[in-house]
Order: C-alpha cells, then structure tokens, then sequence
C-alpha cells in the first residue's frame, strides 16, 4: 500500500510546483471516528454514510490560499487500527499538523486521545502543530462525550479544540484553515530554523500572525 501510494503522490507532486508552501498534514485517531469522511468533505465536498475502513494510509492534495500564499496540503488518512500503526508511524515524520480526532458517540474514542497524543510526541518534529476534533457532532442525542470534556482534554494536551461535523459540514473547512494559519504563525516566528518537511517551499516574506476564524460549536 505505501509503496502505490508514494508512486501516486509522485505522480501528482510533479504535475504541480507552483506554489509557495507544502504542508504535510495528518489526519488520526481511533478506526469509525470519521477521518476519511473528514477528508472528503473537506477536499471533495462529498459525503457518503458508508463506513469502508481505511487500509494502511492514503492521501489527497488541496491547494488554498491564505495570507496571499499559495499553501499546497498533502492530507494524509491513517487507518487507526492497531495492525496498521507500524505504517502509519512511519509517516509522522515530517508532518507540519496533525488532526487528532475522536468520535463524540464513542468513549472509547475519547479515551484513546491521550495515547495517540503520546505517539505524536514520540514520532513527529517537536513543532508540530495539533488540533483536537470531536466529530459527529451532528449525531446529538448519541452523545457521550460532552463538550466540555473535548476542551478541557485539549486544554490539558495543549491543543486547540474543534467539534465538527463531517455529514452536516459543520468545521471542516475551519478546522483545516485554522491548522494551517497556527503553522504559519509557527513559521512567522522562524522561517530561518523551519521543519524540512515544508519542501519545496520558496522562500520569501514572513507570514504575519493569522486570528482564529470564528467556528460553529455543536450544542453543549
């Protein structure tokens, strides 16, 4: 699967350099949380209810523009089985962001958070960017997971926090620009010392600081 996979993103790599940043960007969690959901949403403005679990890691490639930068996104779908960790943690390496997910109808989901936490840490650059997403907050009366735990969970870890959902496309597009505007704010700080993994990537003015876009909470 990785070996396809790197074949197709050399494929697409190289048939698009005109831009001025390229952000890796991951997308984990628990297996039925909703990641690749998240992603097509995000990336083809699609939805389908269907589950089809993901098998080892694939991407998709969005290119937007913030702050008058062309930024291309290489959004990465990890599978969040356990059989497939060894793969995945491979791809930790290098990614500017990671939106670590969890389903708010799933306490298990929720409880998992800390270990994929632990594994950001453990396998990615120090300076990786993270936000924490409760998804399927269209799905109300199956709650479990309050709001009010998502934030203190992501007050604690350090990390912004975001209810979304991918059905309703509640946040999905604002969970992705925030991530990218926290990266830039990163970057604005030190271009000079920033993470290889921005390849490619033409050097130019800083970024200046980006303000949170406002977001739509689901109902506490």
């Amino acid at each position: 699967m990785a070996s396809a996979t790197d074949a197709r993103y050399g494929q697409k790599e190289s048939s698009d350099q005109n831009f001025d940043y390229m952000f890796k960007i991951l997308i984990i969690g628990n297996s039925s949380v909703g990641k690749t959901s998240f992603l097509f949403r995000y990336a083809d403005d699609s939805f389908t209810p269907a589950f089809v679990s993901t098998v080892g890691i694939d991407f998709k490639v969005k290119t937007i523009y913030r702050q008058d930068k062309r930024i291309k996104l290489q959004i990465w779908d990890t599978a969040g089985q356990e059989r497939y960790r060894t793969i995945t943690t491979a791809y930790y390496r290098g990614a500017m962001g990671f939106i670590l997910m969890y389903d708010i109808t799933n306490e298990e989901s929720f409880n998992a958070v800390q270990d994929w936490s632990t594994q950001i840490k453990t396998y990615s650059w120090d300076n990786a960017q993270v936000l924490l997403v409760g998804n399927k907050c269209d799905m109300e009366d199956e709650r479990v997971v309050s709001s009010e735990r998502g934030r203190q969970l992501a007050d604690h870890l350090g990390f912004e926090f975001f209810e979304a959902s991918a059905k309703d496309n509640i946040n999905v597009k604002q969970t992705f620009e925030r991530l990218v505007d926290v990266i830039c704010e990163k970057m604005s700080e030190s271009l000079a010392t920033a993470d290889p993994a921005v390849t490619g990537a033409k050097q130019g003015p800083q970024l200046s600081d980006q303000q949170a876009p406002p977001h739509q909470d689901c109902a506490c």
